[in-house]
């Protein structure tokens, strides 16, 4: 049973029957649920930050559930999609999954097997919700550093000493000595593991 207001099942589809349907059985079930009757009306909604699922029609009129799938990957978001039609096929199904749909169910669907994916979607959105914050906090504090100290960090994390990033970038040693203390006490960090774990989470590979 859910009770985080924040935990939202969204359940997009454009018979009004299936959604009051849903949305009965959901509820009852113990979850807050959304419907609505479009893509287009999803994607003008604000932004759910919180987290949750989309059971998700294949067939709407408008954008499709599948052309919804590839506009919210674009978008980064981390609520698992859970796909129900009355028109599938294997083609459709295989598609849909690879793109990190979590189930694809055909109507009528067996209600166990939709609250199973559900619950599977919920925990997944969760994991992903905090990897996503784990990102942006990293972001935060490599925008934290300077110039100089972000061009420092991409020489130390590919393993370059001191005397070498000195040397490449025609400065003193305790300089870049001083520079690394300062970039380690911005990100909270002691080690280059540490330093790196945190480069690599914003993006900023060891190349």
């Amino acid at each position: 049973m859910i009770n985080n207001k924040d935990e939202i099942v969204f359940i997009i589809d454009d018979e009004e029957s299936v959604r009051k349907s849903l949305a009965l059985f959901l509820k009852a079930s113990g979850y807050q649920v959304e419907p609505m009757g479009s893509s287009e009306e999803y994607l003008e909604r604000e932004v759910h930050n919180g987290t949750g699922c989309l059971v998700l029609d294949v067939h709407l009129g408008g954008k499709s559930g599948l052309e919804l799938q590839n506009e919210l990957l674009g978008l980064n978001s981390h609520l698992p999609i859970i796909f129900i039609t009355g028109q599938g096929n294997i083609p459709m199904s295989v598609d849909a999954l690879k793109h990190g749909a979590i189930n694809f169910l055909e109507k009528p669907f067996d209600d166990d097997t939709l609250l199973q994916s559900i619950a599977e979607a919920i925990e997944l959105s969760r994991k992903l919700k905090i990897e996503k914050e784990e990102i942006s906090k990293c972001q935060v504090l490599m925008d934290s550093l300077t110039p100089r100290e972000h061009q420092i960090l991409t020489l130390l994390i590919t393993g370059m000493l001191n005397k070498q990033i000195a040397g490449e970038l025609n400065i003193a040693e305790h300089t870049v000595k001083l520079h690394r203390h300062s970039i380690c006490e911005k990100l909270g960090v002691k080690s280059v593991p540490e330093i790196i774990r945190i480069a690599d989470k914003a993006g900023i590979s060891q190349s």
